[in-house]
């Protein structure tokens, strides 16, 4: 997927279908010429519906929607006859996908599942036609209900990849080479900083056809809780992982420092992430001997850790029954 494509975040302006009109209508026949009302309900406006597709994975087709209408209701007319529902909307979004009302800043929903389904806003009601206000002391009601009118507003959609593990290290420290040796994914790779821009995601084959799926988060620098860098552009994707892979490369300067860096860096956006679940792997260990990784073992952070290497394949099935086994624990 070229970088540029990859978009998560839009804001749209969006209104319901308004209801129809009830109808004010009385029988007459050449044999009934005093029938009574007859008036039908006005048909209800369409609603706005948000759906999952597990095939998107960005919101690059809304990119360009400036504007979603739902279609109006239609008026009753008589002989009991109700107005036709106004047309619904559907609109797919990746999974993951977050709905805010953007003016009242509330969150209204997530889509987390393939084929969910929410009313992002709901189509007017249809009016009553004069036939429900008949009565013994009225039976010539002469007035109807008129329908709903449409809600509109601007609404904001925004993604979060919804992984399993998200890859989390400074630019250039090897994430786009590891998930690529990982999986089928084809990332940019190359010997520069901030070569990925934008959230990769493969999935993992394990033993017994079981898998799991992992992002690669463009690389962090220090002070991306604030913005420096891609910033709070990435990081918002890091929320949905079940597991954080940290990664750091052997020959790093500190390994421990960067590993604090980045952890102080999550804090920094939400505490929450340090609760989740870390690993910590070093990559280019084909550049180490034993006697060096027995050295850097001794002042590595109490988290589970693995040394490996993605260029000879050094305990990369290690890395992978790690990664499981955090999973399902």
């Amino acid at each position: 997927m070229p970088e540029s494509n990859f978009i998560d975040y839009v804001r749209i302006f969006c209104r319901s279908g308004k209801g129809g009109a009830g109808s004010v209508h009385f029988r007459r026949e050449k044999y009934v010429p005093k029938g009574g009302p007859d008036g039908g309900d006005g048909g209800r406006g369409g609603h706005i519906i948000i759906k999952g597709n597990r095939n998107l994975w960005t919101l690059l087709h809304l990119r360009y929607m400036k504007h979603i209408f739902a279609g109006d209701g239609g008026n009753g007319r008589g002989g009991l006859k109700t107005g036709s529902g106004g047309k619904d909307i559907i609109v797919e979004v990746p999974l993951g996908t977050i709905a805010r009302n953007t003016e009242k800043e509330t969150t209204l929903f997530e889509i987390t599942s393939h084929d969910e389904t929410q009313i992002l806003i709901h189509g007017g009601r249809g009016g009553l036609g004069n036939n429900h206000f008949k009565s013994p002391t009225n039976q010539t009601p002469r007035y109807a209900q008129p329908g709903e009118p449409a809600v509109e507003g601007w609404y904001t959609f925004e993604l979060k990849i919804l992984a399993d593990i998200g890859l989390v290290g400074f630019p250039n420290a090897g994430k786009s080479t590891l998930l690529s040796v990982l999986s089928a994914a084809k990332p940019k790779i190359a010997d520069y900083p901030f070569t990925t821009l934008v959230p990769n995601v493969g999935i993992i084959s394990y033993r017994d056809n079981k898998s799991f799926v992992m992002a690669d988060i463009p690389g962090i620098i220090e002070g991306a809780s604030a913005g420096k860098g891609l910033g709070l552009k990435f990081l918002r994707h890091i929320e949905r992982n079940s597991l954080l892979l940290f990664l750091l490369p052997a020959d790093s300067n500190d390994i421990v420092k960067e590993y604090h860096i980045l952890l102080n860096e999550l804090k920094k956006y939400n505490a929450e992430l340090l609760d989740k679940k870390k690993v910590l792997a070093i990559s280019k260990s084909d550049l180490l001997n034993d006697d060096l990784i027995r050295e850097i073992k001794k002042d590595l952070p109490e988290v589970p850790s693995v040394f490996i290497s993605a260029l000879t394949g050094f305990h990369i099935d290690a890395l992978k029954d790690m990664l499981w086994k955090e999973l399902n624990t």
